[in-house]
């Protein structure tokens, strides 16, 4: 049997930043708090809560004067710094300098849009940490669309548009929306402002996952349950190989998945880490030799 570790899957800058401050702030010493998961996958945020990292929420600052607490790769909104400003809290600033990019794009489109009576318009995942830390930069005056659907329900046509996208977004999804867009208003429209935010290192992923997926038996896509920019590229690997399946941890991988397979991809989201790919593939290659 071929298996095969995808070389482009796994994490992205961002996530390899955050994570890097983290483990420098912990071989200091001392208690150190992240505000939510600092990664969307449940076995590498297990092993940072072994080396010592703690979970909190932002209602708990309060609490935690002279504690430090870190900022994760997706970003904040002002109002959370100052409010850990106010708790006395040490921040570790761990945004993804992409993210801290979107985010002056986004006050600068606010300050183009507002005295035209214009909308931000993010095209996100509601309620998602980094849609969150971006709509707060302009006190939460964005409209955030998840669909088609939504920008022909929740987007005033007639007035200014300024349209940007979560980074990690699907560049198909985010292209449908301003070819609507641009339908709707014309190509030429002054009042219409279309910026392409993906990150390129996760928009790259794309096609080279539909090209790394077809060329297996059955493909492993390995990522945590909560990551979207899992659940959208596992959606890709599923489109060209219906014999995609997703899991978190080796243990989830079923013998009956590998029945008369000669080979087998191993890939990932931007949030998974090489070590568990690497683990799934010795797993893979255990019941391929029981087998």
């Amino acid at each position: 049997m071929r298996i095969e570790i995808d070389d482009k899957s796994g994490f992205c800058f961002g996530v390899v930043g955050a994570i890097d401050k983290a483990e420098k702030a912990l071989a200091e010493g001392g208690t150190v708090y992240t505000l939510g998961d600092i990664v969307h996958n449940r076995m590498e945020m297990k092993r940072l809560e072994s080396l010592g990292l703690k979970n909190a929420t932002e209602d708990m600052l309060d609490t935690l004067g002279g504690c430090r607490v870190l900022i994760r790769a997706h970003g904040a909104p002002p109002a959370l710094f100052e409010k850990a400003g106010k708790s006395g809290v040490t921040l570790i600033d761990a945004t993804c300098p992409v993210v801290a990019k979107l985010q002056e794009r986004v006050r600068e489109a606010y300050r183009l849009m507002e005295p035209r009576g214009g909308q931000v318009v993010i095209l996100g995942k509601k309620g998602h940490a980094e849609v969150v830390g971006l709509t707060g930069q302009i006190d939460d005056k964005a409209v955030v669309i998840e669909s088609m659907e939504d920008l022909m329900t929740d987007v005033d046509m007639t007035r200014p548009i300024y349209l940007i996208s979560q980074t990690t977004k699907s560049p198909e999804l985010f292209r449908q929306v301003a070819d609507k867009i641009r339908e709707i208003r014309g190509e030429n429209d002054p009042d219409v402002v279309i910026k392409d935010t993906i990150c390129r290192q996760v928009s790259g992923r794309y096609d080279h996952l539909r090209d790394f997926a077809s060329r297996f038996d059955v493909v492993l896509f390995v990522s945590g349950a909560e990551s979207s920019n899992g659940k959208a590229l596992y959606n890709v690997c599923l489109s060209v190989n219906a014999s995609t399946h997703k899991i978190e941890a080796p243990e989830q991988i079923e013998a009956s998945w590998l029945d008369g397979v000669q080979s087998v991809g191993i890939c990932g989201a931007t949030s998974t880490p090489k070590w568990l790919m690497e683990q799934v593939a010795e797993r893979v290659a255990e019941i391929a030799n029981v087998r």
